[in-house]
């Protein structure tokens, strides 16, 4: 993940240019408080009472997943306070940026990948297989809803799977790839891998490591046509939402009575847009996070608190009344 000290892309193409200014005005929107909460009490109710009715379409952030140890964004320990993620265009373009990525996302991932679900994960798993919920969309892209047991879900952002050629399109499972990368770079994770906590592991799989650090890893290429351009299945900043991702997403709104949203300050449109295509259809709204949002003057419950102790002052509810 790029630093705001990172050298900033020089684009030839007008378009990549402008692409890349719209993802930075999204990373650098600041959200603030433009609503009063829901007095805690009222809000939980409202929450009961819309879990109670079933049907209920479930939105995740990055809050769901701190107390896993992977930061959030926008919060007040959040990634985008020490760095901003890489930009699509910046990916595309620069060869440097592409191995500033993948150097820091080699380390990272396993990083990572030491993250385990933690308690709220595991209560909307239960929910998903107690029949409260219509569906599960993700803009995580940590697969720790799965972890827990949940199944379909929608990452909306999409994972860590597979690898893709940006050039001929090939896919490669992560794994392979990951592979190839510790043949190229023998004994480099093991250089800078240090527990959870003592490296700025962040919300998209990657770690902040020093230039000189980043000079050292070597980049493999495309196993079908030998290009460099190789991305992770993740959706980056300035690039859209698959076809077939958002294409699921509408038919889960469209199949829902009501949507609540854990964990997400909702700054960027992909989130964000659920909460304005539910109130079209005239659908209730609630969000659960523990700092501002974006959402937070449109919403009919706003409850301002982390996702764990909220979950399961509900969950504990939903037992008592039967559900």
């Amino acid at each position: 993940m790029p630093s705001r000290h990172d050298p900033q892309p020089q684009f030839e193409d007008a378009r990549l240019s402008a692409a890349h200014r719209a993802a930075l005005r999204s990373l650098d929107r600041v959200v603030e408080h433009t609503a009063e909460p829901t007095e805690p009490s009222l809000a939980r109710e409202a929450v009961l009472e819309q879990l109670l009715a079933g049907n209920v379409l479930l939105l995740t952030g990055a809050g769901i997943s701190t107390d896993s140890g992977i930061p959030d964004y926008r919060g007040p320990q959040g990634s985008l306070r020490r760095s901003r993620p890489m930009t699509f265009q910046e990916f595309q373009a620069d060869p440097e940026a592409r191995q500033r990525y993948w150097a820091r996302g080699f380390v990272g991932t396993r990083l990572m990948g030491q993250a385990r679900p933690n308690i709220s994960h595991h209560i909307v798993a239960d929910w998903q297989r107690r029949g409260l919920l219509s569906g599960i969309v993700t803009q995580n892209v940590d697969g720790l809803h799965a972890a827990a047991g949940a199944t379909d879900v929608v990452a909306l952002h999409g994972d860590m799977r597979s690898v893709i050629c940006l050039d001929c399109g090939n896919a490669e499972p992560r794994a392979s790839f990951e592979r190839r990368l510790e043949e190229a770079n023998p004994g480099y994770r093991e250089s800078v891998t240090v527990r959870v906590g003592e490296l700025d592991v962040n919300a998209d799989g990657d770690v902040s490591l020093d230039a000189d650090t980043v000079a050292r890893f070597h980049t493999v290429r495309c196993l079908v046509c030998g290009s460099d351009r190789l991305k992770p299945s993740v959706v980056y900043f300035g690039e859209n939402v698959p076809a077939p991702t958002r294409e699921r997403a509408e038919e889960l709104k469209a199949a829902s009575t009501s949507l609540l949203v854990v964990g997400s300050s909702l700054a960027v449109m992909s989130g964000y847009r659920f909460v304005l295509d539910a109130q079209k259809r005239g659908q209730h709204v609630s969000v659960i996070n523990g700092g501002p949002g974006r959402a937070d003057a449109r919403v009919e419950t706003l409850w301002r608190t982390q996702a764990a102790p909220a979950l399961e002052e509900l969950d504990a509810a939903l037992r008592r009344a039967g559900r």
